[in-house]
């Protein structure tokens, strides 16, 4: 039977390189943040935006009170890849006990934006984490490639089972656009400087093992009670 702790020295490992390089990709100059909405964020220069949207991809519910973790996310990027598991296991482990959301936020890479309109189209048939998972799970094959891999992401959308003439559809749709480009506008006004980066209830998160972030977790469902 598969253990579900997750601070086994391999997967710690791979939490350490993560923030090693999630701090490398942040260490560049950005771009100035553009527009705001209504809701809230947190932190020194945020500007008021809402964390969670109503179209924001929620991959667990743990329902109204429960804490909410938001992942800023790249699908090629290598540090949001080697922290996948990670994640994974974290979501295995809190269960019914916080809320997961992903959320796009695009960096310098060919083939960022071919992923996220893959997901976006995937999602308009109710597939997003099918997906989400396939394209983490298949990154070797597709990303870090100068050329375009739109081809190969398509393949995915049929391992998945979607409706293909829909996925055409909607890959070419500029809605789909508009949905990555909203996500990412948040992501600038919230202060994200790189991928992944973290928000716990609103409050940006800079953990530097997998115990730093499962100790907020735990704090986090504590505070509930």
């Amino acid at each position: 039977m598969k253990a579900a702790l997750i601070t086994i020295p391999s997967v710690l490992l791979v939490f350490l390189i993560f923030i090693l390089i999630a701090v490398l990709s942040q260490s560049g100059p950005q771009p100035a943040a553009e527009g705001s909405g209504s809701g809230s964020g947190s932190g020194s220069g945020q500007k008021s935006v809402p964390m969670v949207q109503e179209n924001s991809h929620v991959l667990d519910d743990a329902g109204k009170g429960a804490p909410v973790l938001v992942e800023f996310l790249d699908f090629e990027c290598e540090a949001c890849g080697g922290v996948y598991p990670v994640i994974e296991d974290i979501r295995k482990q809190y269960d019914g006990k916080i809320t997961y959301v992903a959320r796009h936020f695009i960096t310098n890479h060919a083939n960022s934006v071919n992923a996220a309109l893959a997901s976006e189209a995937a999602a308009q048939q109710g597939k997003f984490e099918e997906m989400y998972r396939k394209l983490f799970e298949s990154q070797p094959e597709w990303a870090e490639k100068q050329d375009s891999q739109a081809a190969l992401i398509r393949s995915y959308a049929e391992q998945i089972g979607l409706d293909m003439q829909a996925y055409d559809r909607d890959i070419a749709d500029p809605k789909m656009q508009a949905r990555v480009d909203e996500d990412h506008n948040a992501g600038l006004a919230l202060g994200v400087q790189g991928t992944p980066t973290f928000f716990l209830d609103g409050e940006l998160l800079q953990p530097k093992t997998v115990s730093d972030l499962t100790d907020a977790l735990d704090q986090a469902i504590a505070n509930r009670k």
